[in-house]
């Protein structure tokens, strides 16, 4: 599963959004009928994970982590407790829920965010502050790269 590019949406007056018709049928093509919804670790946005994916993570974070260490439980507690399942209703649709518009400043415009095997949900005007300007991003791309001489 690949999600690329980004679409701009609105919410509707109930927090519902349609999640774009691309991303929709990467979802079928790959059997997910669910999503997870969680707000981002490090930025103000919405990460909305396909059920194998979430469940990946989920194993893999379950790996690092000792159950018998207080701070791995506290972690691992707070990263999936504040979740929410999602499924799409027969128009693509799902709602957002209040407090995650609130924690990622979100209100009627949106953007969605393909971030390869999830999908970001930002507000509009917060994901263009997010952007590097080219040439910074240039920059950036030199230095994670280009030092590398495979290619």
């Amino acid at each position: 599963m690949r999600f690329l590019g980004n679409i701009e949406a609105k919410t509707d007056a109930k927090g519902r959004a349609f999640l774009p018709a691309i991303f929709r049928k990467i979802l079928q093509a790959g059997g997910e009928e669910r999503l997870v919804l969680r707000k981002d670790v490090f930025q103000s946005c919405l990460v909305l994970y396909p059920e194998s994916v979430w469940n990946e993570q989920m194993d893999a974070m379950r790996q690092r982590l000792n159950r018998w260490n207080k701070q791995h439980q506290q972690v691992f507690r707070q990263f999936v407790s504040e979740v929410e399942l999602i499924s799409l209703d027969g128009n693509g649709r799902f709602l957002i829920p209040k407090r995650y518009q609130r924690m990622a400043a979100i209100e009627q415009d949106i953007k969605f965010i393909g971030m390869g095997d999830t999908i970001e949900i930002w507000s509009s005007q917060q994901a263009e502050e997010q952007q590097m300007t080219p040439e910074n991003f240039g920059d950036a791309l030199e230095e994670l790269m280009g030092n590398d001489s495979k290619e």
